[in-house]
């Protein structure tokens, strides 16, 4: 997928768009406040679903060369991982025994 069609792209920021409102605005699952920390989730979970398929392998749904399952899948978990690693790290640097 690195040579991917502008509609592939697009697919990838739709699923990145899709799983970053989630987090940030339905779930409340955020390190940073703000627009900025909205765009920075939608950069990582396009990441995540960009490396999910060849890794999770292609499976069901297929668009424009994107597996959506597995893209999602990856999107959902590298967001979550981002905001798990920021999260355990202030924590860290507070002591640790803040919640």
């Amino acid at each position: 997928m690195i040579g991917m069609s502008f509609v592939a792209f697009l697919t990838l920021l739709v699923i990145a768009v899709v799983v970053a409102a989630v987090f940030h605005f339905v779930l409340r699952y955020r390190f940073l406040e703000g627009l900025d920390a909205f765009l920075a989730k939608v950069a990582v979970g396009w990441l995540g679903g960009w490396l999910a398929p060849p890794v999770l392998g292609h499976w069901l749904f297929n668009f424009q060369g994107v597996y959506i399952i597995p893209a999602a899948v990856g999107a959902v978990t590298a967001v979550f991982l981002n905001v798990l690693y920021w999260k355990a790290w202030a924590k860290a640097c507070r002591g640790g025994s803040g919640a």
